[in-house]
């Protein structure tokens, strides 16, 4: 098949990228053609042979001069796609070295939470409930206990910042006294 040899000696040469976009489209089709048959086979080979032999296509910039086969838009992606591929490797690092701070993260936090726990606690004490739920999660699943412990900082910074924000009265606030007892007491 035509497509076929066409897009493979694209891919071969590197073509592919110059106009990525259009040529999966086309590998699409090629796809699609190659599945169907009688009427449909041929509107799909015409569709694919028109998008082939277009002017802009990769493979045909020998014919057109370099200047106006490439638009800004195609040298910017190529220009992007090269500096992602540059920084593949470091972004792998970075989510091997966020992945080791996440655990040792976890570890410190069940450590505090054995901390917490008084030496005498009964076993409905809220602090020793706490660290026997913090480690069955670590022994269970340690990647839960490691998106729960992140929901809880995200939870503590939020409280934080309405506290400090004043969008919340604090723990630590005196209450307002009642209406019924104030009423009463004027009444007497």
């Amino acid at each position: 098949m035509r497509a076929r040899a066409m897009l493979d000696a694209w891919r071969e040469h590197g073509d592919a990228r110059v106009n990525g976009m259009r040529f999966r489209v086309i590998e699409a089709l090629a796809r699609r053609t190659s599945q169907q048959e009688g009427e449909t086979r041929r509107v799909l080979e015409a569709r694919l042979s028109t998008l082939l032999d277009a002017q802009d296509l990769p493979g045909t910039r020998d014919a057109v001069p370099e200047a106006s086969a490439r638009s800004p838009l195609a040298d910017l992606i190529d220009e992007m796609n090269v500096r992602a591929q540059a920084h593949h490797a470091p972004s792998v690092l970075l989510n091997e070295l966020r992945a080791v701070w996440s655990t040792v993260s976890a570890e410190k936090r069940l450590r505090e939470s054995l901390a917490q726990v008084p030496k005498n606690a009964g076993p409905l004490n809220s602090s020793s409930l706490v660290h026997r739920s913090l480690s069955l999660m670590r022994e269970v699943s340690p990647d839960y206990l490691q998106h729960f412990l992140g929901y809880i900082d995200a939870l503590s910074w939020m409280e934080e910042t309405m506290l400090a924000g004043g969008a919340v009265a604090s723990k630590d606030a005196p209450r307002a006294a009642s209406t019924k007892k104030a009423t009463r007491g004027k009444a007497r």
